[in-house]
């Protein structure tokens, strides 16, 4: 089939191709996304991307035009894998100052709310924060679920966990590692979209040092605790005790 013309005029202007000397991906986007927090509208600009290398028939570092880049998507499978996003708020390129959060996809607390972690109230908590500061991005990573280990295995890991494992201890006994997660394509993302300072959400120190490490502009860290229940206080003990987060302060 031949991706018509005005099919392609329309999306060669709204998806781009970036790169580093590790990894290339294409990002669609902006599109505009009314978001309802707490019974308020905010109007969101929402970008989606995928990795270059998920394409079937790509060579590594080949950029493809829009109209061979259309045409490999309905081989590519993408339904049967998860694609990242990001929400942008304000004027996020230009801002002085911005806010961003590396979320990592939670299906039972993003979804269903389910209370055995902070998941879902962090997510819902740093897009207020953003909406406040005026200025900022959120980074939902599709790719992070159990910290990186899938969603089926996350079941696995629960089932253990109620036999008196804490969460690290779970993925160790499935012989994953604590923490698989990985940062290199949110933060291509994020240093095509700003190149101004950020100040990063979050507990997690190895998120910090993954944009440390990447030379991003990072002007430091804003805390976000809360939601603490019975359902989880073993949880968030162990993020501290055994993953080493951070309370409070700007560390």
């Amino acid at each position: 089939m031949t991706i018509s013309k005005k099919i392609t005029d329309v999306l060669k202007h709204k998806v781009r191709y970036i790169q580093d000397t590790n990894q290339s991906l294409y990002l669609a986007g902006p599109i505009k996304l009314p978001v309802n927090l707490h019974g308020e509208t905010h109007i969101f600009q929402w970008y989606c991307w995928v990795p270059s290398d998920a394409l079937p028939n790509t060579a590594p570092g080949e950029e493809l035009p829009i109209e061979a880049l259309v045409a490999r998507l309905s081989q590519a499978s993408l339904a049967e894998m998860q694609q990242s996003s990001v929400l942008v708020y304000g004027d996020f390129e230009h801002a002085s100052d911005a806010v961003i959060r590396f979320h990592s996809i939670c299906h039972t607390g993003d979804i269903f709310g389910s209370k055995r972690c902070d998941c879902g109230f962090q997510l819902r908590q740093s897009m207020q924060m953003i909406v406040k500061q005026g200025a900022g991005a959120l980074f939902y990573l599709a790719n992070h679920e159990g910290r990186g280990i899938g969603l089926f295995s996350k079941a696995l890991a629960y089932l253990l966990q109620e036999e008196g494992h804490d969460t690290v201890e779970a993925n160790l006994a499935l012989e994953f590692s604590d923490d698989t997660r990985n940062y290199e394509e949110a933060i291509l993302v994020l240093q095509s979209l700003r190149s101004k300072p950020v100040t990063l959400i979050t507990n997690n120190p190895r998120k910090l040092q993954a944009l440390q490490q990447s030379g991003a502009n990072l002007s430091g860290r804003v805390p976000l605790w809360g939601d603490v229940s019975e359902y989880n206080e073993r949880y968030l003990e162990t993020k501290v005790v055994r993953s080493g987060h951070l309370r409070t302060g700007s560390e």
